[in-house]
């Protein structure tokens, strides 16, 4: 047993002490959807047009297209030197962008706010293929509920920006975006030291335990989301209300830390015990090996190489699905602050909250539900993904339609829908392409981001809405009125329908893999009895 495993309490303990640390940083990965609580101070600083401003969000978003280089490191670097490189890209990225907003420096030329913008956004995929790589192969039989776990967190965690934001400093975005420089580069730092690729369960009384930890897990995870949510609605902001508030939420934030100290403590793993699943792991790792040199071509189910996967009808059904969902939920957020403007809300602060807490509902629910019905029905996981490009389709009608409290109701569905997404997706690409190349399969699907932020955030809204836009004296313009985002929701509400009918040709196509799943889940649990 090494010398970190001993101090941490075994294998058992530092995979527990391991996804703790994911948590804390998929808690800080959401900085990348909170444009919308500065953007406004930028447009004014920088005297930006609708479409310059949408394209600094663009470039923000381009930053996730060079996730790939993430991928590529993930295969060949540990986990800790990757979360250093997310953690140095966030701190110079969103540093910069703090002395422009507190006006510390005067305003950037805007190719190099671009710049500084891209590799704030290029911060969070090193953070992401980190821990999602790392967790998904120390958690290789509930991959469902640790997507949704992971992907929770990241839901969570612009509400848990705004609201300490809001909380503390009364929504100052120079503060803001400070939080922005500063916390996500210490929690990477401590996530470096811990988080690392361990054994995966290997018998089904270990892969109970690991459910029943998950569900613990889960509970403090709902447990924080009702927390923010009940502070976004109170409408109190005292001081010593906010502190207490603060202090609460750090709390929460740490008690995950419950279950690793469970398990160090009352763990009877014996270490010979360990040493022979992990030899069992190794030489069913050379068997595999072996086994991909005599095959040919694989069947969907097994491990793609990268190549192998692009020549695959499966995946590009899954790519363009993906854009419909997750690029028109990337519009919403990235022209929140314009859409509660048009519609008369001077602070749209709660909305981003709504997006960001009910997008934790659709992932921590996606996930665990998803899990459920594959094991006890079969069910493939991308049917959920076509019953959220349903709702979300909804949705973007509801704000179209801009009746008294739709912008309330868009958000929340805006959330769930796109929580849904990123939790099923992920999933489903490492159950039917593999974990060998899943750092670079992953980053390959978030290639969305910046395509679709740029399809339907920096061409479509930003052009209608300049339309329908006028100038204001010292440059820039502004649009007051429903009309003035209601062809974008229109066009958005199309693509969502499209997405959907991609998402269950893709279901059909993929029965088969979830049906042997279902099969082989069976079969164990009727050898052990």
């Amino acid at each position: 047993m090494s010398l970190f495993a001993r101090v941490v309490g075994g294998e058992e303990g530092g995979k527990w002490i391991g996804l703790v640390t994911a948590i804390w940083v998929q808690a800080i990965c959401g900085n990348n959807y909170t444009f919308a609580n500065y953007s406004d101070v930028l447009k004014s600083l920088m005297s930006l047009t609708q479409m310059q401003l949408n394209n600094l969000s663009v470039a923000k978003d381009v930053g996730k297209a060079f996730g790939l280089l993430s991928g590529l490191a993930s295969h060949h670097f540990s986990t800790s030197l990757i979360l250093i490189i997310g953690a140095t890209m966030g701190f110079i990225g969103y540093g910069l962008q703090y002395l422009v907003v507190s006006q510390t420096i005067t305003p950037l030329p805007y190719w190099l706010m671009c710049l500084f913008l891209c590799m704030g956004g290029n911060s969070t995929t090193w953070m992401n293929t980190a821990v999602l790589v790392t967790c998904m192969r120390n958690f290789p039989k509930n991959r469902g509920p640790i997507s949704g776990i992971l992907k929770g967190y990241v839901g969570l965690s612009t509400a848990i920006f705004t609201d300490i934001c809001s909380a503390l400093f009364s929504s100052d975005p120079s503060k803001f975006l400070l939080m922005l420089t500063i916390v996500p580069a210490v929690i990477c730092c401590i996530a470096a030291v811990f988080l690392r690729e361990t054994p995966p369960a290997s018998t089904c009384a270990q892969e109970k335990k690991e459910a029943q930890f998950l569900n613990t897990f889960n509970f403090i995870a709902v447990t924080v989301a009702v927390y923010l949510l009940a502070f976004d609605v109170s409408g109190i902001r005292g001081h010593v209300f906010s502190l207490i508030f603060t202090a609460g939420l750090l709390i929460l934030l740490v008690m995950p830390l419950l279950v690793p100290l469970y398990v160090i403590i009352f763990n009877s793993t014996d270490l010979d015990e360990e040493q022979q699943i992990h030899e069992a792991l190794l030489d069913g790792d050379k068997k595999v090996e072996e086994v991909e040199i005599i095959k040919q071509k694989p069947v969907i189910g097994e491990e793609h190489s990268i190549v192998e996967m692009m020549r695959t009808i499966e995946f590009w059904i899954m790519f363009v699905s993906f854009l419909c969902g997750v690029g028109t939920g990337m519009c919403v957020m990235n022209n929140m602050g314009q859409m509660g403007e048009a519609l008369g809300y001077s602070d749209v602060s709660i909305f981003i909250s709504f997006i960001s807490i009910w997008g934790f509902l659709g992932r921590i629910v996606s996930g665990s539900l998803s899990e459920y019905y594959i094991r006890k029905s079969g069910m493939p996981r991308l049917v959920w993904n076509a019953g959220a490009q349903i709702l979300m389709s909804i949705g973007y009608i509801a704000l179209a339609m801009a009746l008294p409290g739709s912008l309330y109701i868009g958000s929340m569905v805006v959330g769930i829908c796109y929580g849904v997404y990123f939790t099923i997706t992920p999933a489903a690409a490492s159950e039917l392409f593999g974990l060998k190349y899943y750092g670079i399969v992953y980053n390959i699907l978030i290639l969305n981001l910046p395509i679709g932020s740029f399809i339907f955030s920096g061409l479509i809204a930003g052009y209608l809405y300049d339309v329908e836009a006028t100038s204001v004296p010292g440059g820039g313009n502004t649009c007051i009125g429903a009309h003035c985002y209601r062809l974008v929701y229109l066009i958005m509400a199309f693509a969502s329908l499209f997405g959907c009918v991609l998402d269950v040709l893709l279901a059909v196509r993929t029965n088969k893999v979830y049906y042997n799943i279902y099969q082989d889940t069976r079969s164990l649990a009727n050898s052990i009895q």
